[in-house]
């Protein structure tokens, strides 16, 4: 498996974990009842159940470009030591981004996601190159 490949099985991975970590602090917010209700009126999360079920919709978004990125370097056989680099920094970086995130690290969490998405941009690029 490449590096590339192995990068974005572990931020799926990650997303499981951060699923996770949003699914309990939502259930300890508004209670396992109206967890499992049928949620005909929307439930609104704050504080860290909010902050979390953010950092995991951003996830969502930017694991679709970095998926997009591997999956094109990887069936052209194109993956490089750059490549590789870039892969290892937009894991990197969605790691740091949850806690940046959960706790309101500003502007940390700003620079953070733009390195991950800087990241995503350079293997798009490369695989054009």
């Amino acid at each position: 498996m490449t590096p590339e490949l192995t990068a974005l099985t572990l931020a799926a991975l990650l997303q499981v974990a951060q699923f996770c970590l949003y699914s309990f602090l939502g259930n300890r917010q508004v209670g396992v009842r109206k967890a499992l209700g049928p949620r005909d009126a929307k439930i609104e999360l704050t504080g860290y159940a909010g902050r979390a079920q953010r950092a995991l919709n951003n996830h969502f978004e930017g694991l679709i470009l970095f998926g997009i990125a591997v999956m094109i370097l990887t069936y052209s056989d194109q993956t490089t030591e750059l490549t590789s680099a870039c892969a290892a920094l937009y894991l990197i970086a969605r790691v740091l981004y949850v806690p940046a995130y959960l706790f309101g690290l500003s502007p940390w969490r700003s620079v953070i996601w733009f390195l991950g998405f800087g990241a995503t941009t350079v293997m798009l690029i490369a695989a054009l190159i």
